[in-house]
Order: structure tokens, then sequence, then C-alpha cells
């Protein structure tokens, strides 16, 4: 039976794939050693997806394991050498705040980590397709001085942009900008990532994700806004929006749509490839705007505060344009919408509230 090697395995995009190729029928190896909880704090921890999969999933096998050590990640590339049929690389410290806090941390985690495991599958899996979860925050804040124009709930491009139609697509310099310790991480990754496709001829792609969310999401206050902000509604815990009056625009993807766009790229993966990937105009909100459909939902208004500080390098708008992935992979589609997406990660909440 072929391996799907999976880092993060069992963070958001991670516990995803291990479950959808799971079911495709392939033997799975994950690699998380649960950083998130050092990161967040224990209400992050994705020790409880651990043991689901553990329990649910006959051909999975989990490795705790750190990405940034070489040779526990080469017993393992070795051990399954010849039968790694692709590498899917989710695991990352995500939170550009917290990045400023251990610079070396995060930097050790995003990149060098990236280029621990290109190396083994280059060294042991050289034809096995490597998906790489990327972020829009390489183009750091240049989105921010696009010709914004304030609404009564959100941000939006003015009309006559060229991005108002479709969002930001690949051609977005990545250079000259804030990028935050997080985005610079990412950016060095997300390089290597191409380089690995173009210079060696290895099947890499990068795909720069808007914000990723789902039901499984271990949402914390520096990373994973729509997450925690449905956690802090539903148990009635107050809110920060930080800056931008909570006009603040993001294009939500659901992971299953995602770990759809990687499937279709693993069956015909394209070396060095860059996408941007995200809600699109099909799918993103405000904070204000999501505030205000999560209260429609609970029946009730919720508790925040608008603070007047932004985050450093922090988008006032990001749709992503996703026509390029779409033109290599026209059978691709999402499934869900903002809307969807909202509604499943309430009712979700609100079951573990009740401990159900």
């Amino acid at each position: 039976m072929q391996s799907i090697i999976v880092t993060g395995s069992s963070g958001l995009i991670g516990n995803e794939a291990v479950r959808f190729w799971h079911e495709k029928g392939f033997n799975i190896v994950g690699i998380d050693n649960d950083m998130r909880a050092y990161f967040f704090g224990k209400e992050a921890s994705t020790s409880k997806n651990v043991a689901k999969q553990r329990t649910e999933l006959t051909n999975y096998r989990h490795v705790e394991a750190d990405i940034r050590d070489a040779a526990a990640l080469e017993k393992v590339f070795k051990e399954y050498q010849g039968d790694i049929a692709g590498v899917i690389h989710t695991a990352a410290q995500p939170s550009h705040d917290w990045a400023a806090k251990e610079p070396f941390t995060d930097f050790s985690v995003n990149a060098t980590g990236t280029i621990n495991l290109l190396e083994m599958t280059r060294l042991y899996a050289f034809d096995a397709p490597f998906i790489f979860t990327s972020t829009n925050k390489v183009y750091g804040d240049t989105p921010n001085y696009l010709p914004l124009v304030e609404t009564e709930t959100r941000w939006e491009v003015d009309k006559n942009h060229p991005y108002y139609e479709h969002g930001i697509d690949e051609s977005m310099s990545i250079d000259n900008s804030k990028h935050s310790i997080f985005g610079a991480s990412k950016v060095a990754a997300d390089v290597m990532v191409q380089e690995y496709g173009k210079y060696f001829g290895m099947k890499t792609g990068s795909f720069r994700g808007g914000c990723l969310t789902g039901p499984t999401h271990c949402g914390a206050e520096l990373h994973g806004f729509l997450a925690y902000l449905i956690h802090c509604a539903v148990e009635k815990k107050e809110y920060r929006i930080f800056g931008y009056k909570g006009k603040q625009v993001r294009d939500n993807i659901h992971s299953h749509d995602l770990i759809s766009a990687f499937w279709y790229y693993f069956n015909d993966p394209k070396p060095g490839e860059v996408y941007n990937i995200g809600g699109s105009r099909h799918s993103n909100t405000s904070m204000l705007e999501a505030i205000h459909k999560i209260e429609s939902i609970l029946g009730y208004k919720m508790k925040y505060s608008l603070l007047e500080e932004n985050r450093i390098g922090d988008h006032i708008w990001y749709i992503s344009d996703v026509n390029k992935f779409k033109k290599h992979y026209p059978q691709w589609q999402f499934e869900y919408n903002c809307e969807r997406i909202i509604e499943e990660m309430v009712e979700n909440e609100l079951s573990k509230s009740k401990g159900v």
C-alpha cells in the first residue's frame, strides 16, 4: 500500500488531509508534535485529533517528531522509501503576532523545517508530489496600498481596480513590503519550495492560502480568527478586534475545499508552481459582517471591543484570485461559502460546549 506523509497531521488542514487520503485507500504517516499547544496554550492543543485518528483510522500511524529534527525525519523517510506517494506539508508556526516573540523558533519551524522536508523528499521520494501550505502573508502589507474604499460594514477595493472582480493574483510582488516575522519565514519556505521544483525538477506546489478554516480548527486569539470568534460568541467571552474599525476583509476557504484542491494537484502536479488559494469572491467576510451573521444564528449580541491599533503587517482587505488554479484544474469547485462555513462552525462549537 502506498503511503502519504502528512506534517502537522493533527492540525486543521493536516487532519483533513489525513482523513481524505486515508479514505482514498492510502497508508498515512502523520508527523506532529503538538507545538500548537506551545504556541497558543492548552486550549489550542490538537491532541484530541490525534486520539481520534488513532482509534478511527485503520491505516494511520502517528509519529511524534519535530520537523526541525532532520535525523528524525530521515528515519521516517528511509523506512517508507519506495512507498511514498506524496508529501503534504502543513506543519507551521502560523501566527505573525507570536513570531515576534520568538523569531528563531518561528524561522526554524517554518523555513528550516520546510527545507528539511524538501531534502528528505529529494533524497528518498523524488517523484512524490510535495504540497506546501504557504500563506498570503508572503505579499506582506502590499495589499494595504491598494485603493481601498470604506463602506458601512467593510473595506473594499475600488471598483475600477483590476483586483475588484476576482481579487489578488500571483503577480503581486512579494518584495519591498512589511511581512511580519512570520511572513518573512514563510517567504523563505515558499521560495525554497518553488526552487526545489524549478532547480531539481521536483513536483512541488506552493499554495498561498487566505484564511483556512473549518469545524476542527482549534482557534486562538493569535491565530484562526473565525474559529476563535465563534468560540468567544458561544462561550459569551469578549472578542478583541485589532484596528481597521472591524471592517477588515478576509476570504475564508473551508479545509474540505482546500484539500480538494490539493487532490487535483496531487494527481497532476506542476513543478515549482504557486497558487493563491482562498475563498475568493465566492466566500469572504469582514469582521463586523461575520459577527452579525453569528449573532443572527445564536439570537443574541456577542461581546466585542474595537481596538484602535492594528496588528503589524495585517491586511486591511485580502481576497484571493483563484483563477490560475481553476485554469490549471477546471474540475475543482467550491462546496462551501462563508455563510455555510459559519453555520457549520457555530453548530460544532455549540455541540462542544454541551459536551456532545
